[in-house]
C-alpha cells in the first residue's frame, strides 16, 4: 500500500472541506505499519502547529476497547474476573430485583439495561458519587433483551477493573503497556510536555474554554480524566501498536470478538463487529472488529486480511453533524481496501 492514493484523497478532501483541522491515519498488519498519513494543523487556526505522525489525539471512546476491554482480558485470563460474575458481587450499590442478574459480560456487550448517557458532570464528581448514581439509575429495558451502546456500562466497568486490579485504571494501563513493550505515546491525562502535541477539540461551554490536552468528554473530566468510557490520549502509532497486539493475541482472546447473542446486536465484548452499515465500510471481512470515538477517531482490525486501520481526527472541533464523520470513515476504509487490492 505504499502511497495509499485513494485513502490519501479521501482524507485530504475531508480536511479541505473543513470536517476537521487535524488527521493522522495508520494502516498495518500484525508485524508492522505499512502506511501513515498526517495532515493539517492542531486547531482551526492555520497558524497553529502542523500535524505530524507524532500528533496526539483525544481518543474518546476508543478508551473502551484500548484500555478497559484490554485490561479486562488480562483479569479474565488470570481468573481474577469472571465474565459471568454478577455485577452486584463487585458493585455493592447495584441492588434491585430488576438488575440482580446483570453480569460483567452484559456491561461489556452494552446490554445491561442502563441508558446510553447521563449528564452527571453537571451536579457530581468523583468515583463514589458516580458509582452511586449509575448503580441507582432506573433501567431503560430488561437486561439482555436488546443492545444499547452505553457510556454508563463502561464507567462501571472501569470501577470494577480498579477494584479487581487494586490500582487506578491509569496505573493499570500504564503497567500493562510497559510490560507488553508498547512504547508509543498513549496515556490518560497527558502532562505538559505531551499537551503541546495534542490536537484541539474546540470550545467546551461547561468549562468555558478551548480544550487542548483536556479530555473532551465531560463525565470523564468529572472523574479527573480517568474513566472506563473515555480519557485516553494517543498517537496513531500508539493505537496501531495495540491493534497489532490484538492481532497477535487473538487466538487466546477470540471470546472477546465473538458477536453477542443478544437480539439484533452487533456488539462483541467491548468491540463492535462488521456489518454492512458499520463505520468500516463494506470491504472488510465478516471477522473484522473495531470501535469509534466521538471526537472523530476509530480503529478497525481484520484478522482475515491481517490488517488494521487507525483513523484519528479532531472532527468534534469543527462539526456537530455526525453523519459527516460516518461517511468519511466508510469512504476511508473502502479506499484503504482498494489501495491494498482487496
Amino acid at each position: 500500500m505504499i502511497g495509499g492514493p485513494r485513502a490519501t484523497q479521501v482524507l485530504r478532501s475531508a480536511r479541505d472541506r473543513g470536517a476537521f483541522s487535524a488527521v493522522v491515519a495508520e494502516v498495518g498488519s500484525s508485524s508492522a505499519p505499512c502506511w501513515t498519513f498526517a495532515d493539517g494543523h492542531l486547531t482551526d487556526d492555520p497558524s497553529s502547529a502542523p500535524v505530524t505522525d507524532a500528533t496526539i489525539f483525544d481518543l474518546a471512546s476508543l478508551t473502551k476497547v484500548l484500555a478497559t476491554t484490554t485490561l479486562a482480558t488480562g483479569h479474565v485470563v488470570s481468573g481474577r474476573l469472571g465474565l459471568d460474575s454478577p455485577l452486584a458481587a463487585v458493585i455493592a450499590e447495584w441492588k434491585g430485583s430488576d438488575r440482580i442478574g446483570v453480569t460483567v459480560r452484559d456491561c461489556l456487550e452494552h446490554c445491561s439495561g442502563l441508558p446510553a448517557h447521563r449528564p452527571y458532570f453537571r451536579t457530581i464528581s468523583g468515583r463514589a458519587a458516580y458509582q452511586e448514581a449509575i448503580a441507582g439509575e432506573p433501567l431503560e429495558y430488561a437486561p439482555r433483551t436488546r443492545e444499547l451502546y452505553s457510556d454508563l456500562d463502561f464507567i462501571l466497568l472501569g470501577f470494577v477493573i480498579e477494584d479487581v486490579g487494586g490500582a487506578t485504571l491509569a496505573d493499570q494501563f500504564d503497567g500493562w503497556r510497559r510490560d507488553g513493550g508498547l512504547h508509543q505515546d498513549l496515556t490518560y491525562v497527558p502532562g505538559a510536555a505531551l499537551r503541546r502535541r495534542v490536537a484541539g477539540t474546540g470550545h467546551d461551554p461547561w468549562r468555558d474554554r478551548r480544550l487542548m490536552g483536556e479530555v473532551h468528554d465531560q463525565n470523564a473530566a468529572a472523574l479527573n480524566g480517568v474513566a472506563g468510557h473515555a480519557g485516553l490520549f494517543g498517537t496513531a502509532a500508539a493505537v496501531g501498536e495495540i491493534a497489532r497486539w490484538w492481532l497477535t493475541h487473538l487466538p487466546q482472546l477470540s471470546t472477546f470478538v465473538q458477536r453477542s447473542t443478544v437480539p439484533e446486536s452487533s456488539r462483541a465484548l467491548g468491540w463492535d463487529t462488521m456489518r454492512p452499515t458499520s463505520s468500516c465500510g463494506g470491504r472488510l471481512s465478516e471477522r473484522a472488529f473495531g470501535h469509534t470515538g466521538f471526537t472523530g477517531t476509530s480503529v478497525w482490525i481484520d484478522p482475515t486480511h491481517d490488517l488494521y486501520a487507525v483513523l484519528l481526527t479532531n472532527f468534534v472541533q469543527d462539526s456537530a453533524d455526525r453523519g459527516v464523520i460516518r461517511d468519511i470513515r466508510r469512504a476511508f476504509h473502502d479506499a484503504v481496501m482498494m489501495d491494498l487490492g482487496l
